[in-house]
């Protein structure tokens, strides 16, 4: 079962960790072009973007992927990340309202998660060290401690790529609203 939810957290965390790098890259182009400022949007979407990175970064020391469960990560993030530019491309603001969408799938995949750590279906073990250092947790935090800052980052993700939508419906680009805050 832990095997399981840890190769569950790689694939989302695959998939998520491409979003804010095409929105914040190709954001970054448009203001090139237009000479304009995003509005801290750029870095944001920047910072969403190693934060999921990061989270998968976790999920491969806890799930210890096979070789062919590697190469599956690598085909997904090429398939995603080249349909999700495109999309972006046409219609940022469903692009928004998709990733809102599946960040909230990752809270409840999280939400999940915890249940079964709380139920004593995945053991709780030691955090990896790569997860302690990054979110500056105690060195003896635990799996579930890494499930909890994870949900509540994906939580963060989803209010703000929804937040993007909106403002991308209301005729506002992004740069016409402050960025959210950073995500740790």
């Amino acid at each position: 079962m832990q095997r399981r939810y840890g190769c569950r957290a790689m694939m989302l965390e695959t998939v998520a960790a491409v979003p804010g790098m095409v929105g914040g890259m190709l954001l970054h182009l448009r203001s090139l072009r237009r000479f304009e400022q995003s509005g801290g949007w750029i870095r944001a979407l920047l910072e969403e973007a190693e934060n999921e990175r990061m989270h998968l970064m976790t999920f491969m020391e806890v799930a210890q992927p096979r070789w062919y469960e590697r190469a599956l990560v690598i085909a997904v993030q090429g398939v995603f990340f080249n349909a999700y530019f495109f999309g972006y491309l046409i219609s940022p603001k469903f692009a928004h309202r998709v990733v809102g969408y599946l960040e909230e799938e990752a809270v409840h995949s999280y939400t999940e998660f915890l249940k079964d750590l709380d139920d004593g279906k995945i053991d709780n073990v030691p955090a990896p060290a790569i997860a302690i250092d990054y979110w500056r947790l105690p060195a003896n935090a635990t799996l579930k401690d890494v499930v909890t800052v994870v949900r509540a980052d994906e939580a963060h993700h989803r209010d703000v790529n929804h937040f993007a939508s909106d403002v991308y419906y209301q005729g506002m680009q992004l740069k016409a609203t402050p960025a959210p805050i950073g995500y740790h």
